[in-house]
Formats: structure tokens, sequence, C-alpha cells
């Protein structure tokens, strides 16, 4: 990724990064000055209150004082709560995750001496993730005049131990994560033989096994009808991977045993897209789809049956079980949304993401492209939405037109090992968007307004400032996003105070349009046609709008608003109207499908159920549970994206080394693989705090998916929002093996248990299920992501374990995964014992799952 240089004098000048010091006077080294963090207790004395503190350790000759130096960082947005006890600094939130120390009157830290300053703020904090990222100081002159950066190599944040550094508040009712509990979560699931595992995942409608194998070698051609070359190339580079060996490919030619890839007529379960027909026979190997990408996904099953040991070793030959599948997908939209704005994912890590994506079928890709803290996407014409909002640095003032740093991205744009920083080029884009298309996957782009928009409202207000200084007045406000004198004040759940733009301008909408247009050209430089576009439209903080003179005068001149929170469905309408005219259809989250009624409370817009609006719904938390159900019953089209299920962002576990956000709870693959979309109230079981819920009880007053509108549900999505992830490794960690899970509700067909009304026999089927997936899991699906495209980060379960009479006794999450043990204070690695049943131990035990590639888990530690 190429650097852009600031271009604008003013914005030049508010970045700078001054290196002059006063004469004699040497600032601290970024190893002289450590800085750690600690978590003293989410319980204070009032509700949903944290304390921590931070010390500072002087080790270099300057001397700190009242006004010669403040520490930046970020850190997971808090509103701070003024301190009981007075201290020598008071912590600052600027503006979202950005934060600052800064000293109060006679503080002193002298050469060789430590401060700790405490603080509180809101909401429990209980990840290492948490804590506080990319910090550095700022020491200023007597006039208080920048001076000098000093980027610290980081914070040391103190490990989360006690219970009410783990525990959110007085209602958490999540167990602590200890080896017991997770053996106790553990129990039940048994490991299966391998004839027991499933043979493909996702389970396709109809599997019939035949006698005996097929063996594959590069004798076979790759014989392919018309229009199926793409399909064709994609098999032939596989089986050379796997084989080492070139397989010719063909329009024509009669030879058996020969691989065939052909159209015609394949309905499965009355699904005629996406289908196919597979058949392994002595005569070969047959693939009918009913359309190109049913072929695809017969290729994808055909590779899933080939077996491990030849991912691992290679061969030249290949034998896979004969058998006949039938298949095609439980939904039409198979979707995976990424975040790339909060922090930048590379082209190629998103390549990985596909490959992986289409190796379980899954469809379509929803790009994050833009948020309050970045904008990726170079858009022609308009320079500054990547020059400016596509990196992140130090400023003056975060109301300066630029981002400011945002989750640990550090004082400087594109620094190594940071991910503020970073954009598509055009030529990027038309790349991705050809390399998806040959795994049949739609990239759909999102462009969020009104709100989570500041990332372009600061390129667009540099732009207005860069045209007005040449005096081309006009020019300036062509896109402008901004009300100049609005004085709202608003916090979103992000902590912003200026990321929603003003609805009462005809330059948001010309922006709006420019964008779209300069995407659209993108898709057709790619041969391809961009026919949706998503428009986000949620998380508007309430309050915004109601100081705009502009908005004001709109409410003037229609009454029928109301509301002023509801110049959000005015904006949508307006949109609406000029993307329809270029023959898009137009997605959105659920609230741009919902209006304020006159009681204040949110409900279905009649508005927009006609107009192929289709409603993203991710909100099923206390009280909204039946919210997906009630659009779709109202006429919308929903994809299933539910928070409780499918955000891959929320952390596996309250494990404070366990990384990730659980603002809603936690998030295993079981989550992600145990979900009824048709009526998800059967398999909501406790709410964000670990509450037990009773599904027969707590939902009756639920409103049900009527059988006429379960064609509304047009398909499922999966969400990983980058805040807590930082590069490739950590969004394959996030991804995997969740995805696998979803991947088996997005395309398997509807299982037993979804519709077995009674709860206990419900759970019985459930587990037994679950049971299979997991083992399948284990010894087969995990170790092969070690072997294709390199290998992927994917995550292995802590084993759960109990120390009992001087017994060990030890399960995993994934029965197969191998638990390795040690009682001499070493790490487990894969020399150590292997744990094969309950063994007499002493000391202190530590544990490690390992899976049949090699790659393991954290470690479990039992402490006598």
């Amino acid at each position: 990724m190429k650097k852009i240089k600031l271009f604008h004098f003013l914005l030049l000048a508010g970045l700078l990064i001054f290196s002059c010091q006063p004469k004699g006077e040497k600032f601290p080294a970024p190893d002289e000055v450590t800085v750690s963090w600690e978590l003293i207790t989410n319980f204070t004395g009032v509700k949903d209150e944290f304390e921590a503190e931070f010390t500072m350790v002087n080790k270099s000759d300057f001397t700190f004082n009242d006004h010669n130096w403040a520490l930046f960082f970020n850190i997971a947005p808090r509103p701070i709560v003024s301190a009981t006890v007075p201290q020598p600094a008071s912590l600052v939130q600027i503006n979202g995750d950005w934060y600052k120390l800064v000293p109060n009157e006679h503080f002193s830290l002298k050469p060789g001496d430590t401060v700790r300053i405490r603080y509180r703020g809101t909401e429990g904090v209980i990840k290492e993730t948490d804590g506080p990222l990319g910090p550095y100081f700022v020491f200023y002159d007597r006039d208080g005049n920048e001076e000098k950066i000093v980027e610290l190599k980081g914070v040391d944040i103190l490990p989360f131990t006690r219970p009410e550094q783990i525990r959110r508040n007085e209602d958490d009712r999540v167990p602590l994560p200890t080896p017991q509990e997770r053996y106790r979560e553990n129990l039940g699931l048994l490991r299966l033989p391998e004839k027991d595992l499933k043979s493909i995942i996702p389970t396709p409608v109809k599997l019939i096994r035949a006698v005996g194998y097929l063996e594959i070698s590069s004798a076979m051609a790759i014989r392919h009808q018309e229009g199926l070359g793409n399909e064709a190339g994609f098999l032939a580079a596989k089986l050379k991977e796997l084989t080492g060996a070139v397989f010719h490919q063909e329009t024509t030619g009669t030879e058996d045993p020969a691989i065939r890839l052909n159209l015609g007529k394949v309905v499965v379960n009355g699904v005629d897209r996406e289908a196919y027909k597979l058949e392994i026979s002595k005569k070969g190997i047959s693939i009918t789809g009913s359309d190109p990408a049913g072929v695809f996904y017969g290729i994808q099953s055909l590779l899933a049956l080939i077996p491990l040991e030849v991912y691992k070793n290679k061969a030249g030959v290949i034998a896979i079980p004969k058998v006949t599948i039938e298949d095609a997908p439980r939904f039409g939209e198979r979707s995976l949304h990424l975040d790339v704005s909060r922090n930048f994912q590379t082209k190629e890590t998103l390549k990985r993401i596909f490959d992986i994506m289409a190796f379980y079928k899954l469809n379509q890709f929803l790009l994050y492209t833009t948020e309050d803290e970045g904008w990726r996407l170079e858009i022609a014409g308009l320079p500054e939405l990547t020059e400016v909002g596509g990196q992140r640095q130090h400023t003056l003032k975060y109301e300066d037109p630029v981002l400011h740093p945002a989750y640990g991205s550090g004082p400087y744009a594109y620094e190594k090992g940071k991910y503020g920083s970073g954009f598509y080029t055009r030529e990027d884009f038309i790349e991705l968007l050809k390399y998806a298309h040959a795994r049949h996957i739609k990239i759909i782009p999102e462009l969020n307004m009104p709100g989570h928009a500041r990332a372009a409202i600061k390129s667009m207000e540099a732009r207005y400032e860069r045209l007005m200084a040449e005096g081309k007045e006009k020019a300036a406000n062509e896109y402008r996003l901004v009300d100049p004198d609005d004085r709202s004040v608003y916090l979103s759940p992000q902590g912003y105070t200026d990321d929603v733009v003003c609805v009462a301008r005809e330059s948001t909408y010309r922006f709006y349009e420019k964008v779209v247009d300069e995407i659209a050209e993108m898709y057709r430089a790619a041969g391809l046609k961009m026919d949706v576009v998503h428009t986000g439209g949620d998380e508007v903080a309430e309050g915004a709008w109601t100081k705009s003179p502009l908005a004001e005068k709109l409410l003037k001149e229609h009454p029928e608003i109301g509301d002023p929170h509801n110049l959000q469905a005015y904006f949508f309408k307006t949109l609406l109207q000029r993307l329809k005219k270029r023959g898009l259809r137009v997605d959105g989250w659920e609230e741009v499908a919902l209006i304020k009624n006159a009681e204040g409370k949110y409900e279905p817009n009649p508005e927009f159920a006609a107009d192929d609006v289709v409603a993203y719904v991710w909100n099923n938390l206390s009280g909204h549970e039946d919210l997906c159900y009630r659009l779709a019953n109202y006429g919308y089209r929903v994809v299933l994206c539910p928070v409780s299920n499918y955000y891959f962002d929320l952390a596996y576990s309250n494990d404070p080394k366990e990384p990730g956000l659980y603002w809603a709870g936690f998030i295993k693959t079981r989550n992600a693989w145990g979900i009824a979309p048709y009526d998800m109230f059967r398999t909501i079981t406790q709410n964000a705090m670990g509450w037990k819920i009773d599904p027969e009880k707590d939902f009756t007053d639920m409103v049900r998916l009527k059988p006429g509108a379960r064609k509304n549900i047009i398909g499922v999505e999966a969400q990983l929002w980058s805040e807590t992830i930082k590069g490739r490794k950590m969004v394959e960690y996030y991804l995997l093996p969740k995805l696998i899970g979803f991947a088996e509700s997005a395309w398997g067909p509807e299982r037993k248990w979804e519709v077995i009304p009674e709860k206990e026999m419900r759970d019985q089927v459930m587990a037994s299920d679950w049971n299979v997936f997991a083992n399948t899991l284990a010894q087969k699906e995990l170790p092969r992501l070690s072997y294709i495209n390199g290998g992927y980060n994917y995550r292995i379960p802590l084993p759960g374990a109990v120390v009992e009479g001087g017994v060990l006794k030890a399960n995993v999450e994934f029965p197969g995964l191998t638990i390795r043990y040690t009682t001499d204070g070493s790490d487990p690695d894969s020399g150590s014992r292997v744990y094969e049943g309950p063994v007499k131990v002493t000391g202190m035990v530590k544990l490690r799952s390992f899976d049949a590639s090699g790659r393991n888990s954290r470690i479990s530690v039992i402490k006598p």
C-alpha cells in the first residue's frame, strides 16, 4: 500500500510533529518511561462502574510536571466518572476511543519516581483487549505548543485473575472461566469413530454411499461443458496442489474414467439454483449443476471427500469413496460481513477469506468500506476520501479535518505493524471483484450513513477547506456533509460526537450518488454488474439534528416527519428513490425498516416494505427477539444476522485472555451452528449476562413467523466487526471454526431438532447432533485448515480438567483433539504425555489440546 502525503496546508500544520527542543533538555526515550494498567474492580459500590489504575515509572533524566506532557492512547470507550479521591492526573475522553492522561495541578514525576493514577468509568471491563493501546507521549513547551512525540512500545496490561476483574457486575451469571468449568461444560461429549463423522460440511441434502473407492489420477481428464471453463480450471488447480500433476481439461471426449462437469436440470428440495448432483462410480466422477454455481459447489463437495492424509502429505493418486450426492442450499443468500474500516485488512487477507467461504459454500460478502475510523475504497474525483479518510494519525484537535488515532493505530500514518491506515485502490477492488466472482461470491459494498460517517465527514471537510482556499466556493460545497451551524449534542454507542451527516443538504445525497456511481464503474471494469448496495443506517445517536438550523428548516417544511430522529427515515426514503433509478436493490440494517411512533417506540415502517428493501436484522436481545419475524410478517425481505449467534467479534468465552467483545454475550462455534432460523426462540437459552431463559415461558408474548412469511427470510449473515482485530491471523482466529458452524446453518437442510416442540426431547437430539458435528470438526475440518492455502490460523479450544482425589480427569469441546499434559511445571508440547483417561497426578498440572496437524490451544492450568 503506497503512502499518501497530505496535501492541505492547514491539515499539514495540524499534524506537524515538532522535533525542536528547549536548549539542553532531553526528552525521554521510548524505553525510559514504562506505563502499566490494571483493572482494580468492576464492583465499586456503584452499579456498572469500574475502577482502574495507571502506573508510570520514570527511568529518564526528564522531569514530568503539571504542563509539559500528556499521554495519548486508545482504550475500549467508556464514559469517565469523576474521581472520588484527588488524583495526580486525570483521564479525558477526547472522541470515540481516543483518550489522554493529563497532569493535574502540582503534578511532578522526577527521575526514578513512580506515580499511580486511578480513575473510574462506566460498564464492566473484563478483557485484556479492553486495555490501553497505541500509547504515545506528547511533550509541550511553556506556551502549550507541541514539541515532541515519543511513541511507547505499549502498555503493560496486568493479568485479570480475581472474580471482581472477570465478572462485569452484580448481575453477571456467566461462570468463571476455569478448567473445572470447561470440564463441566464438556461432559456428555464423546469421541466417535471415523465412520460416524460427517462426510461433508455443510451437510448435503442427500448422500448415499456405495461400496468401494475410486482412484483419481492425472490420467483422468476434466471434461466440461461449454461455459464451465472457470469451474474446470478451479478443479484442475486444486487437484494439482494435492497431486503435483496436471489434469487435462477438454470440452469433448468419451473415454472413461473421467471427471465430467455439466449443466442440467437439478432440483433438490424444490430448489433449482446452486443445486448439484455428484456421482462417484467406477466410470469416474460426474458433477451436474443447475447452473455454474451448482457445479462449483459440487466440486467443493468432491474436495471435501478427499482424505485428510492427502491434504497433509500429497499423493499422485487419490482414493475417494463412491457416493451419490444430491444437494442444494437452504438459503439463497449465505453471507459474511467484514469490517475493514476499524482496522484495515489487506487484499491478500480478503482473498484467503474468499477461498474458505467458497469451500464452505458461502456466496455473499458484505464489505464494510467506511466507518467513523476509516474510508477504505479509492473513489475517482474524491481523493480526500483515502488521503484523509484512509489514514489515522495524531492531530492537535479532534475537530480538525483528519482522522485521529483509534484502536491502537498510534500517532503516525502507515506505521509498520499498525492497522489504522490503508485502502483498496481502484485496481485492487477490481481484482477482488474478479477473484470473488470466480468463486461464485458476490461482493456487496456497504456505504454506511447517516451515522457511522465520521471518515467521510472529515474527508469532505478537508476537501471543503482546500477548495475554499482556492476561491472555489461552489465546488467546495458540492459534496459537503455537515451543517456548519449544527450545535446538536449526541454521543454514539462508540463514543463519537461528530459522526452523523446532515440529511437536509442536497450535497449529502450528491456525495452518496457520486460514490455509488464510481463503485458501479469498478464493477463494469471487472466485467460485472453492481445490482445491490447496502446503505448501513444503524445506530444513529439520539440527539442528532436537534440543533441544526438546516434540519429545523426541513422539519418545518415537512411536519409529517415529526420526531427529529425520523429524519433518518427521510434520508433513507430520499436515497432509496435515487438508488432505485440506478437499478439497485437497496439493503440496510434493521433501522432502515423502523420508524418512531407517537409513543416514542420503534415499529415497522410501512413505507418501504413493498420497495424491495432488504432488512438485515441483528438485534435479537432483551425484548427484540421477535423483530426479524415482525418485519418478515410485515412484508420486508429479511437477512438474519442475530447477534446471539452470528456476531463473530464477540469473544468465545469470558476468559480475560480470550480476545473479543462481549456486550451481547459470548459466541462459541456451537452458537453459530445451533440456531433454528425460523423459530429462534427455541435456541435462545440465556441472555448476555448468563441468566437462564425458558423458551416455553419467557417468549410467550413474542410474535412468531407466519408460515406465509417464511419466504421473506431470504438469507443469513455472519458478522465480523474489527474493533479488537489486528491483522490476518486475528481475523482467521475469530472466524474459524465459527464460520464452519455458520455454514452448516446457512446451507445444510433443516435439522430434526429445529422442529421438535418439546424442550427435553429437542435438547437431547440437539446434543447428539452437536456431538457428531464437534467430532467432525476435531478429526477432519480443523486439521485440514492447516494444509490449505498455506494454513489458516484457526482456534483450538482449551481442554477442561479437574483433579479429584489426586486423579486427573480431562475433556475437550471438540472430541477427537488430543490432550497432552505435564506435571513438572513445563508447558505441554507435541512430546508431552497424552491424556487417555483418568490418571493419578501430583503438583501443578498443565494441559493443552492438539489437533492432527499439531496445532495447539493455549494452556489450561490446575494448581495444587
